[in-house]
């Protein structure tokens, strides 16, 4: 298995405990060997089983069934991003953009279906586009993304139109607007909306990361100056530490084989992982909340690729066999596989 070896022309995805601080150190130590070593798997529930009838009735159809818990997480005290949350996972529900055509025009003023197909067209362009390079997308592949992300942004409008309260509209129009390549102006005002609503939203500020690489126009500096402001910014224990790996891994990403490695385990970088992490997911005033494996996978694969397994250890017993997507799609093969792979070579230090 080439563990490091990156995918090759691909331009990143868009971007998918009861104690403080989950006492790493002493369950390393006592936890069995089995249960350090379960199944690595790709979960869309995140561990939260209440979920799973939700995405059952997505891909069903069922709107009826689906509508009220949607309704329930709108409302509720954490419903900025509960209701994003499940929007982002009902948008990878496969025929979601045919029941909700049907939804929308059944009830023309609900708010809910306009979201949810505004939110699964977004992620529909993604999957026409591919995470190709641009030189590689056939003029279909171009004519479909656009032809997409032109309704989407059109239906997330309107729901933010109607419900000015919600983050949902205002986190997928980011990633709409880096796609229809609105602008910088343009998306630093989605982005300033977005987290008016949710300050802290991870899921926001991984977007406008994104939006500042040099890959999506911005530059490194911008990248690496967003990153470290925003984890300084916010409380200790804050998933935003997640962001200062993040860039990194996009630095890596962009350099060529044999610098990579350089510079990920430079002592400048690990000196500014070690301190995202400690910041962060490894600080004892860290609280775990909904979609917390992917900032851990996220510092898993820094430390890892950085050679330094002991940390990364740490995080791939923490995470128990939970593999996210991203950002394991950077390297090449299946996640799941990369994943085990990097594991098991740390479990072995």
């Amino acid at each position: 298995m080439p563990l490091f070896r990156r995918r090759s022309g691909g331009e990143g995805a868009q971007d998918r405990a009861g104690r403080r601080g989950f006492g790493f150190g002493r369950r390393a130590a006592e936890a069995p060997a089995a249960a350090r070593a379960a199944e690595p798997r790709l979960d869309p529930t995140f561990g939260d089983e209440s979920v799973r009838p939700v995405l059952g009735q997505a891909a069903a159809g069922d709107w009826a069934a689906l509508r009220p818990a949607l309704a329930a997480a709108a409302g509720a005290e954490t419903g900025a991003a509960d209701l994003t949350w499940l929007a982002g996972a009902i948008a990878d529900v496969s025929g979601v953009e045919q029941w909700t055509a049907r939804a929308i025009a059944d009830a023309p003023d609900d708010a809910l279906p306009l979201l949810l197909s505004g939110a699964r067209h977004v992620t529909w362009a993604w999957e026409a586009r591919t995470g190709a390079r641009a030189k590689h997308v056939t003029e279909e592949q171009w004519k479909l993304f656009h032809e997409r992300l032109d309704l989407a942004e059109e239906q997330l409008l309107e729901a933010a139109e109607r419900e000015p309260s919600w983050l949902a509209p205002w986190y997928f129009l980011q990633i709409s607007a880096r796609g229809a390549s609105l602008g910088p102006e343009v998306a630093t005002c989605r982005f300033e909306a977005a987290v008016r609503r949710l300050p802290g939203h991870p899921g926001s500020h991984r977007q406008r990361l994104q939006q500042l690489s040099a890959k999506w126009g911005g530059s490194h500096d911008e990248m690496h100056e967003f990153a470290r402001s925003a984890m300084l910014g916010a409380p200790e224990g804050s998933q935003l530490g997640e962001l200062v790996a993040l860039a990194h891994l996009e630095r890596w990403l962009d350099l060529p084989d044999g610098e990579d490695h350089a510079y990920l385990s430079s002592p400048t970088v690990l000196a500014d992982l070690q301190e995202a992490a400690f910041r962060s997911v490894l600080h004892p005033d860290f609280v775990p909340i909904r979609g917390w494996q992917a900032s851990f996978n996220t510092f898993a694969m820094a430390f890892s690729l950085a050679d330094q397994r002991k940390t990364a250890r740490l995080l791939f017993d923490a995470l128990d066999g939970f593999v996210t997507e991203s950002p394991w799609h950077y390297l090449s093969g299946d996640p799941v596989k990369v994943y085990r792979a990097h594991r098991d070579r740390c479990a072995a230090h």
